[in-house]
């Protein structure tokens, strides 16, 4: 077996080209504001916003407003006003929701468009007097500073102005009088209406967005699981950029005790994203996450194999391989020759645009026979692979292929110093034929995008920058 010290020798080769991890959020989810809108919309629709509006009261609202200018018209609508059986809204509608980016692309503006018609009743009409209202409330999504110094999230400048309302009568026949009170009615309903609408709506629509927000950051919190383990997100800072919402997140690693045995939680700029991202739904893993994850399902270990015995063409080859090294020594290998390989850290995946590298550090030694306690030879191997991702329904999965030798290092020989690569066709093969059948064995089992499907995402597709793993998805 391969002493600790020739392993650390073995990784001091590698320290150079394997550092330089970034500094960048560990992982950043964008949601379009798509996503927020139908939150929004169905927050609305559970908060019965609807039966707010019909319980308006216009009568008492208008009757605080001044009536006309001319004496003898005020007076009369005065009179005509205090006869008024009622006044309300017979039916209300919220029309669809507009989340668009604001003009410096760092808030979202929000517009609620409502629909309501509205009647009323004196003595001297025989029937209902209807007339249509449309207006329009706004308000903006914005990242604000909390007293505790943390950013979130809030819905700000909630208001229904004037310039928005425009109010019809449905029935173009009426009587002069019955005309010159309905017109009277709506002026005073111009200023009144308003008012009522910021006052009795605005506050229905910032609990339906906070009602929304903590739903989406409770989708956002669902554990996604990494047989054995699972890792969860933690919120660090949201941004708004143009027509996504940015959450930029923490990530850890716990185990089947619920340990945290990785943390993920540095946070500065925001990871390279691809080029063009129209996808209302992104979620973006910086490298070393990516490594984290692949390290818990491939931990390290070690495999021996009888070559002899499962893969004796191999067997053949290493002995010829070995006589043009000594032949005296190739004769010792034995039918019961043990290639054991050891892999003391985890493969180490490199992203860049559009594809990714798994490095690994290998042990392999080799056992003239399996009756003998000390190798043949040890050799310290530098080995790379492609890393394909790729999906399966909601299963993120990960394939090895192909492995190349790059560098080979002699460790130890029980027969006296040689070229290790004269074993680098041999040692390939052998590395093909029994590692990476085994770890692509483990990465079978995948991940669950639990996160994409909890947003009631399907088809999810997987594409790679110089530094970000980014899972997207439509509807």
């Amino acid at each position: 077996m391969a002493s600790p010290w020739l392993f650390a020798f073995l990784c001091g080769l590698l320290t150079a080209p394997l550092a330089g991890a970034t500094l960048n959020s560990p992982a950043v989810l964008s949601l379009s504001s798509e996503i927020v809108k139908d939150k929004l919309t169905q927050e609305l629709k559970n908060s019965d916003a609807t039966q707010i509006l019909q319980q308006l009261p216009l009568l008492s609202e208008i009757k605080k407003e001044p009536a006309s200018n001319i004496p003898i018209i005020g007076n009369l609508v005065d009179y005509l006003l205090n006869h008024i059986v009622w006044l309300k809204v017979t039916s209300a509608n919220i029309l669809q929701l507009q989340v668009q980016p604001s003009a410096n692309g760092q808030e979202l503006v929000v517009k609620v468009p409502l629909s309501m018609v509205a009647g009323f009743n004196t003595p001297i009409v025989k029937t209902i007097v209807e007339m249509h209202m449309k207006t329009e409330i706004q308000a903006n999504i914005q990242v604000q500073t909390s007293e505790s110094g943390q950013p979130h999230l809030v819905l700000s400048d909630c208001s229904n102005s004037q310039d928005s309302l425009t109010i019809t009568l449905l029935d173009k026949t009426l009587s002069f009088l019955v005309n010159s009170l309905a017109k009277e009615v709506m002026s005073l309903l111009m200023p009144a209406l308003p008012k009522l609408v910021k006052s009795q709506l605005c506050p229905v629509i910032q609990k339906a967005f906070e009602d929304s927000r903590e739903d989406l950051l409770d989708l956002v919190k669902v554990p996604v699981t990494l047989v054995p383990d699972h890792l969860e997100f933690d919120i660090l800072s949201p941004a708004i950029k143009d027509n996504f919402i940015q959450l930029n997140l923490g990530v850890k690693f716990l185990d089947s005790q619920g340990k945290v045995t990785q943390w993920f939680n540095e946070s500065a700029a925001s990871l390279t994203m691809p080029t063009v991202v129209s996808a209302p739904f992104s979620l973006a893993f910086r490298q070393d996450v990516v490594n984290a994850a692949v390290g818990v399902l491939l931990p390290p270990g070690e495999l021996m194999v009888l070559l002899n015995y499962v893969f004796p063409e191999l067997a053949q080859q290493l002995k010829t391989s070995m006589k043009a090294i000594n032949e005296t020594a190739a004769e010792k290998l034995g039918p019961t020759q043990i290639v054991k390989i050891l892999i003391q850290e985890t493969p180490d995946i490199f992203l860049a645009q559009g594809s990714a590298t798994a490095v690994q550090l290998i042990v392999l030694e080799l056992f003239a026979t399996n009756e003998v306690n000390h190798p043949f030879f040890t050799l310290g191997i530098e080995a790379s692979s492609e890393a394909q991702f790729y999906t399966e329904g909601d299963q993120l999965m990960l394939n090895l292929n192909e492995i190349s030798s790059d560098r080979i290092h002699l460790m130890n020989s029980s027969f006296g110093l040689f070229n290790p690569d004269l074993l680098k066709d041999i040692v390939t093969q052998i590395l093909a034929s029994v590692l990476l059948p085994n770890e692509n064995g483990k990465l079978r089992s995948g991940v669950q995008m639990s996160t994409v499907k909890a947003f009631g995402f399907e088809s999810p597709s997987i594409s790679l920058t110089k530094d970000a793993l980014v899972i997207t998805a439509t509807a």
